[in-house]
């Protein structure tokens, strides 16, 4: 919503671009003149009010619920890389499927869905495992690749039953946010709810390499016969 009023304002030449430090004292004035023409002329954004009073409920059920899978992670010492107590899986059988709606409102958007084939794409060729707990059933552990930095991977837990997202933590910088999801656990529930589900597996960045031509590969020369026979014989 705010990006959406931000372009608004942009639309007009004077404020999507840099302003020089003498018209500081005018901006805000520029700035109300825009937004009054704005909410004059133009369509409300939000039209949906019902809608983002669900999401709102939503949002604030699930507040805390977080917290406690990551203090039953720490406490149990779960989150050391001991693999005696996890049996690696290429599939979670009765991973809940996940719909288009019901990704969005657990990540409360779009942004971390977009970067789901990605992370999926670092997951099918490196070095991650899907681990599902020994006792604790529904319990899945996943290690992923860092998007910014290549020799960094962080740890994160899925609690779920055959229905539902229960709760989920990640050892990330973003993992421990009790509202939305952070993009390597959206990634995860994308990957096992969605997209070993459907025959597309063309997961990842398009790899445009396949339609370049090796340079090493020289056509032969056409006019060589003409630039041999321009050499004058004495």
């Amino acid at each position: 919503m705010v990006e959406a009023a931000n372009a608004r304002i942009k639309r007009w030449k004077y404020l999507a671009h840099v302003l020089p430090t003498n018209q500081v004292p005018y901006i805000g004035d520029y700035v109300r003149i825009v937004c009054a023409l704005a909410n004059m002329f133009f369509p409300p954004i939000n039209q949906t009010q019902d809608s983002d009073t669900l999401l709102a409920t939503q949002m604030r059920d699930r507040l805390s619920g977080n917290l406690s899978l990551q203090s039953f992670i720490e406490d149990n010492g779960l989150d050391k890389r001991n693999k005696s107590n996890w049996d690696i899986v290429e599939h979670v059988e009765d991973f809940p499927r996940m719909s288009d709606t019901m990704l969005r409102v657990l990540t409360l958007g779009t942004y971390q869905l977009k970067l789901s084939r990605s992370y999926v794409q670092e997951y099918l060729s490196g070095d991650c495992d899907i681990q599902v707990h020994k006792e604790i059933e529904g319990l899945l552990r996943v290690k992923l690749q860092s998007r910014h930095v290549s020799s960094k991977s962080y740890l994160l837990w899925i609690k779920y039953d055959t229905d539902h997202i229960i709760a989920y933590y990640c050892k990330c910088r973003a993992g421990a946010r009790t509202v939305g999801t952070c993009s390597h656990v959206a990634a995860v529930i994308w990957y096992l709810g969605t997209a070993v589900h459907t025959e597309d597996t063309s997961f990842g960045v398009q790899d445009w390499g396949m339609f370049l031509e090796d340079a090493a590969a020289l056509p032969e020369t056409i006019d060589s016969s003409d630039s041999e026979e321009s050499v004058v014989e004495e």
